[in-house]
């Protein structure tokens, strides 16, 4: 089997299946990929890293605001423009590599945006905050890279982010929506964390 064709394959049958099933389902043209093995280390170390970060900043806003527990804010967060990025895409029947991957992209191009107004939020850790779009960025790229290499169709998105950022009526509902920014980006991680672990464990 060619490369691209076991790589497409490979991203597939991760893709494709319910997490609960990937344990029953080992691909042994994995262990022989050895780019494909050290991209996933990589990038299994990164997206932890990430996943730090947004906890210490979590962290910030509960002890700054007392902001710390979602279900105490879910009636707040009704009056926000503040939503899950979603990646059903990833795990869906109809699976397209191309669409996973892209969408996983998009969704760190959002968050990377969205971070700006975390970052506002919290002045003095603005240093954490930027290191955090930087590293989103990053992981993005990393992943254009693996698929490029794969043959896989990608979206190119133009170098400056045309999204808006969320607005807020008020200085609480700022707070309110860092909040779920940073839950949500989390939420985000772990997913994106869950299927380059599943992938390097087959």
């Amino acid at each position: 089997m060619c490369s691209l064709t076991r790589g497409l394959a490979l991203l597939g049958a991760l893709l494709w299946a319910p997490w609960w099933a990937l344990h029953g389902a080992p691909l042994p043209e994995l262990s022989g990929d050895l780019d494909f093995q050290l991209f996933l280390q990589r990038n299994l170390e990164f997206t932890r890293k990430i996943r730090g970060d947004v906890a210490a900043l979590q962290h910030v806003v509960c002890d700054t605001f007392q902001l710390c527990k979602e279900e105490e804010l879910l009636l707040v967060r009704q009056d926000l423009d503040i939503t899950q990025v979603p990646l059903e895409q990833c795990h869906s029947r109809s699976f397209q590599a191309e669409t996973c991957f892209n969408q996983i992209r998009a969704g760190l191009r959002a968050y990377h945006g969205s971070l700006a107004a975390v970052r506002d939020l919290l002045p003095h850790h603005a240093g954490l905050v930027e290191t955090l779009q930087l590293d989103t960025a990053n992981l993005s790229s990393n992943i254009q890279q693996q698929m490029e290499d794969l043959g896989l169709a990608t979206v190119t998105y133009p170098a400056e982010n045309p999204d808006p950022l969320p607005t807020f009526s008020s200085h609480f509902h700022h707070q309110v929506g860092g909040f779920f920014i940073l839950a949500n980006f989390q939420r985000f991680l772990e997913t994106a964390y869950r299927a380059l672990r599943h992938l390097a464990r087959l």
